[in-house]
């Protein structure tokens, strides 16, 4: 069995009742990050100098093989470091990921009442063990669920090399090289082994809890160089940014997704590949880049709020369903260690004020030479009826928005979404960040390929692409007679 480890720190137009010569927008369904190979997935959370990182851990493999090695710019301490549940990624995923969505001919949905809400279960906590030094420092030792964390320091990359190896991480041959430059800057190691008696076992596999830690630094960074190691070739990653302000990548070319994008019914049942093989035209198009698929804000859900027009009190189009997960979303990801955020009442205006940028970006060996730099940039609106074409705004309101029209069926209003949808049920998980994993992991879903051409999907032309459309005519927004309008 192959594995591989990942020595890295990678890791709503709210539903308002249209006037009734317009539509209702129903979410069909989302593209997540689990339709490409090799996906990873992190959440930053920013304020100020703060930084909250998240990670999700699908691992799924012996629990001896598991390692985790991650430069960090201090000394982190126990309490700087938590387990989250699984379904806050899977939550993330489904709130931020490009959209397929249905606008039917006139007719008016009733809209829902709230859904309940309940809060998931804290994660438990303990303490780790320890070997020989050969320049290396252990700076702090403790255990968080399941896993038996230590915080290193090293005078350099070699020395550090031969400690992890004897002390049984299963760390690539010839490391030393990557460790060394964050040696030179004076970084830390944060390193993770698994406590095999505190694991969930699904069919003898371990299945773990993701991470998140924070610290405070002055540059805002994403390390992705040492989880390069060992790639078998190119990977996809997923960065989800929580701050006041949208993100781009300072370092790489950014590029925004196709939105807006009318397609055929015939879509519905192949959206995954007939996304994936958007995305990849995209980067073809635009090698390196970073793709921006979601910046949207008030995206992230402020706890104890569900409304009647839309599921957080705030602007979607469309939303997916509501969660359990959502009352605690904001502070799990982050919000609790920002500066000022105390109440409920603070993590709701923290979550009404934060911008969730999604950036999806695609790597080998050759073409990361360095980690990832972000930076602040200029909010934009795209995605939503009002926009037919990205553009500046005052506030962040982009998505990538695939959109089918249909006749209308009213028997559809209540399939699962506020305001009347359809929601397919969510995929499986990303592959995993952080940790070796099977060469073809049973979590892990390829996105297949369409029956026909791409072209054939579509109704309209994606002229950023060059692609032609070959589906027929256009529908919707083009008609004024049938277009929604927004408030």
């Amino acid at each position: 069995m192959l594995h591989r480890l990942a020595l890295s720190l990678l890791g709503v137009a709210l539903l308002l009742p249209w006037p009734a010569h317009a539509f209702c927008g129903f979410y069909v369904s989302s593209a997540g990050a689990d339709l490409f190979n090799d996906a990873t997935m992190v959440v930053l959370m920013r304020d100020g100098t703060r930084t909250v990182l998240s990670m999700q851990n699908n691992y799924r493999g012996p629990t001896q093989d598991f390692a985790l090695v991650i430069p960090v710019p201090v000394i982190l301490k126990k309490d700087m470091v938590k387990t989250l549940p699984k379904n806050v990624f899977e939550r993330i995923d489904a709130l931020s990921s490009p959209r397929l969505v249905e606008y039917f001919e006139p007719g008016q949905c009733p809209a829902p009442p709230p859904m309940p809400s309940s809060m998931p279960p804290s994660m438990p906590v303990a303490d780790a063990p320890v070997r020989r030094d050969l320049g290396v420092k252990i700076e702090a030792k403790f255990e968080v669920g399941e896993y038996e964390i230590l915080i290193l320091s090293a005078k350099e990359a070699l020395g550090l090399e031969i400690w992890l190896k004897e002390n049984k991480y299963k760390i690539p041959a010839n490391a030393a090289p990557l460790l060394a430059p964050y040696i030179q800057n004076n970084w830390k190691f944060f390193v993770a082994k698994v406590n095999a008696k505190k694991v969930t076992f699904v069919d003898g596999q371990a299945v773990l809890s993701p991470l998140r830690f924070h610290y405070d630094a002055e540059k805002f960074e994403l390390p992705i160089r040492l989880g390069l190691a060992n790639s078998a070739g190119t990977q996809d990653l997923v960065v989800h940014v929580i701050s006041k302000q949208r993100y781009e990548l300072a370092n790489r070319p950014n590029v925004l997704v196709p939105t807006n994008v009318e397609v055929t019914p015939a879509v519905e049942g192949q959206f995954g590949p007939f996304y994936a093989s958007i995305i990849e035209k995209t980067f073809e198009k635009n090698p390196e880049a970073a793709i921006t698929e979601f910046a949207w804000k008030g995206a992230m859900p402020p706890p104890q709020v569900m409304v009647n027009s839309g599921i957080y009190g705030v602007t979607c189009d469309p939303c997916p369903p509501p969660h359990p997960v959502d009352d605690p979303l904001t502070r799990f990801l982050g919000a609790d260690v920002m500066p000022g955020v105390k109440t409920d009442e603070d993590v709701a205006k923290y979550a009404r004020e934060a911008t969730l940028t999604r950036l999806h970006l695609r790597y080998g060996k050759d073409t990361a030479k360095d980690d990832l730099v972000f930076r602040i940039t200029d909010p934009i609106a795209g995605g939503v009826p009002d926009k037919p074409r990205p553009t500046a705004a005052k506030d962040n309101r982009f998505q990538g928005r695939f959109i089918m029209w249909k006749p209308f069926d009213p028997s559809r209003c209540w399939s699962g979404m506020m305001g009347g949808g359809i929601a397919m049920p969510p995929g499986p998980m990303p592959t995993p960040i952080g940790a070796p994993a099977p060469a073809t992991p049973s979590n892990m879903s390829k996105p297949g390929k369409l029956t026909a051409s791409l072209e054939s999907y579509l109704k309209a032309d994606v002229p950023e692409l060059g692609l032609k459309a070959m589906g027929g005519v256009k529908k919707g927004p083009q008609d004024p007679k049938l277009a929604p309008k927004s408030k």
